[in-house]
């Protein structure tokens, strides 16, 4: 379904002694370096700039949140997208701030907000079968999503979007995403399972053995990352997934948010490694089992701030940072220009 080219390594050489050659001592702006580096192989080695940052929010609801695994009931998908819509969440204020544009995609929550123009209409149905019982959606709507994702990430890169970030919102969707981090991992549960939102110690156990019952129910599907995402996913997740791997064969920067995108982009780059290349991870977030996903994708977040909101909110942060990296590479004088000698 998609074809993603690995990131060419034949200016590497060329890009390194650019960095090396600045106005300051080998290495001395951290990991700005390698993310500038990231960078100039993504979007070319010669002044490249980000352009039209978009992040996308993906919503939906999951089946299992009936089950009691979170400390609201799925209403609040359907509240917390209202107040995406009218700015007055988190992730507004940060977009605002960091300069992402911002868009709210509907990709199946369970009370859909009727009229809204600014609402991007995906809906794959109204909330996920709960996955501790039987298969979360089919592998048809798994492709539906896919293509979806597809449209709308082209569209952004046609419009000039050369970076795009994921959020997400859906009650329950921590439960989904351990799930997934366990069976494409082969971990054991209590090492992804963590309280998502803030539940206490018995819901955690709940949380726990409903995802454990879930890997035994569908333990033949779990070897086909598509058949993963179908038995144990949401409709944000499926999505966010396809999402990435539109952005990655459009050659876009992908910032990666926290445990919920971890997870898609650990299905992402399980359908096609070469997607890795076109990642950058904007954050460590303080859910159970992030840490264990980004030593998987040996990533190294650009941030550590115990944050477990989702929304995208850790990838609003960091645009800030992937801004200065591009820039101190374009921008700032080098050695060479100023006769100077370190």
């Amino acid at each position: 379904m998609f074809t993603i080219t690995p990131v060419s390594h034949e200016f590497d050489q060329a890009i390194q002694a650019q960095i090396d050659g600045k106005t300051k001592p080998l290495g001395a702006l951290g990991e700005l370096e390698p993310l500038a580096l990231q960078i100039a192989q993504v979007l070319g080695e010669t002044s490249p700039a980000i352009s039209h940052p978009k992040l996308l929010v993906f919503a939906g609801d999951h089946g299992i949140a009936a089950s009691g695994v979170s400390i609201a009931p799925s209403e609040v998908t359907t509240q917390m997208v209202q107040n995406f819509l009218n700015g007055g969440a988190a992730i507004n204020v940060f977009c605002a701030q960091s300069g992402f544009d911002m868009e709210v995609i509907d990709c199946g929550i369970a009370t859909p907000i009727e009229g809204d123009e600014r609402l991007i209409n995906h809906r794959l149905g109204a909330g996920t079968k709960a996955f501790h019982r039987e298969s979360a959606m089919t592998l048809g709507a798994v492709k539906q999503g896919f293509a979806m994702a597809f449209e709308r990430v082209t569209l952004h890169h046609n419009n000039g979007t050369n970076l795009i970030a994921f959020g997400d919102m859906g009650i329950g969707n921590t439960s989904s995403a351990a799930a997934i981090m366990a069976a494409i991992l082969k971990l054991d549960v209590a090492d992804c399972v963590g309280r998502g939102t803030g539940i206490d110690s018995a819901t955690l156990a709940r949380k726990q053995m409903f995802i454990e019952q879930a890997l035994y129910l569908h333990c033949e599907e779990l070897s086909d990352p598509y058949r993963v995402l179908a038995a144990l996913g949401g409709y944000e997740i499926v999505q966010m997934t396809g999402a990435m791997l539109a952005a990655a064969e459009h050659q876009m920067l992908i910032l990666v948010d926290g445990f919920i995108a971890t997870a898609a982009a650990l299905v992402a780059t399980t359908i096609a490694p070469a997607a890795r290349d076109y990642m950058i991870f904007a954050h460590q977030s303080d859910e159970r089992g992030h840490q264990l996903m980004l030593t998987h994708l040996q990533a190294k977040p650009l941030l550590k701030l115990s944050m477990r909101l989702g929304e995208g909110s850790g990838a609003a942060l960091a645009l800030p940072l992937v801004r200065a990296a591009a820039a101190f590479y374009n921008e700032m004088a080098s050695l060479q220009e100023l006769s100077i000698e370190i």
